[in-house]
């Protein structure tokens, strides 16, 4: 399902914070959302997800979204936020199980129950199944969570900051297995990565967000120079281009820094 957003326009509190965002996702690739804290990345996604009502249109397939029900949106989109509390007393399993949701009935299959079991074990966390949430890690709770969004089976996923929390071992695992599940299953995958080298390693497309508006966007060979993180982050960087044709971000120094000298 191809994702479109257009002129999209959102501040709080009448204080301006997205202004004009234009992208376009496509089935079967990872875009990633990139750029300062503060700027609008969250926000977007939360647009995105109907969490909050944005001006502008949001297209899927070509038609728009606030024209779906909301249990369709419920289907077809899958959001996972930053943000998720722990405190109800749910084991691993019944937390994961809660993603399917919108095809659950009052007696719950044999078929809904494999496919919670699957991902689970895809994810390498199925020993948890029986532990309850708020007995586990920070690190472990992410994974649950990931583990929610991805049991939808979306057509559209949306992920904030996934790998919070993960050690350098999971991360890796988990964008792995985010990114095998987008092609595989022709997803359109958005997410907010702070980590450049995670970003341009697994994304197919760099949205660079400053300000609130989209200063650049492209494959990461373009997008990530030494000029853009120097005019974006204020960090002067090298960026090297791998074998494998992945450019590799070293911070070197930050501008304010060398100002204050």
């Amino acid at each position: 399902m191809r994702l479109e957003i257009k002129n999209l326009k959102f501040g709080y509190n009448s204080k301006p914070v997205l202004k004009n965002i234009n992208m376009e996702l496509s089935p079967g690739k990872i875009t990633a959302v990139i750029g300062p804290n503060a700027v609008g990345k969250s926000t977007l996604l939360r647009c995105i997800a109907r969490i909050v009502k944005p001006e502008g249109s949001i297209l899927l397939d070509g038609k728009e979204i606030n024209n779906f029900k909301k249990e369709d949106i419920t289907r077809l989109v899958s959001y996972l936020s930053q943000e998720n509390p722990a405190r109800a007393v749910l084991s691993v399993f019944e937390v994961v199980l809660l993603g399917r949701i919108h095809s659950l009935s009052w007696k719950v299959s044999d078929d809904e129950l494999n496919v919670a079991w699957e991902i689970l074990k895809d994810m390498g966390i199925h020993e948890l199944a029986s532990r309850y949430l708020n007995e586990l890690s920070g690190g472990q709770r992410q994974m649950v969570f990931i583990a929610q969004a991805l049991v939808r089976e979306p057509n559209v996923l949306l992920l904030d900051e996934p790998t919070n929390n993960l050690d350098l071992q999971h991360q890796l695992e988990i964008l792995d297995l985010i990114r095998d599940l987008t092609r595989k299953r022709r997803i359109s995958t958005l997410i907010t990565l702070h980590h450049l080298n995670l970003a341009a390693r697994y994304a197919d497309k760099l949205v660079v967000l400053n300000n609130g508006e989209v200063c650049t966007s492209g494959n990461p060979e373009s997008v990530l120079t030494p000029e853009t993180i120097r005019s974006v982050y204020g960090v002067n960087a090298r960026v090297n281009i791998g074998d494998d044709g992945i450019p590799q971000v070293t911070p070197i120094s930050s501008v304010r820094s060398m100002r204050l000298a």
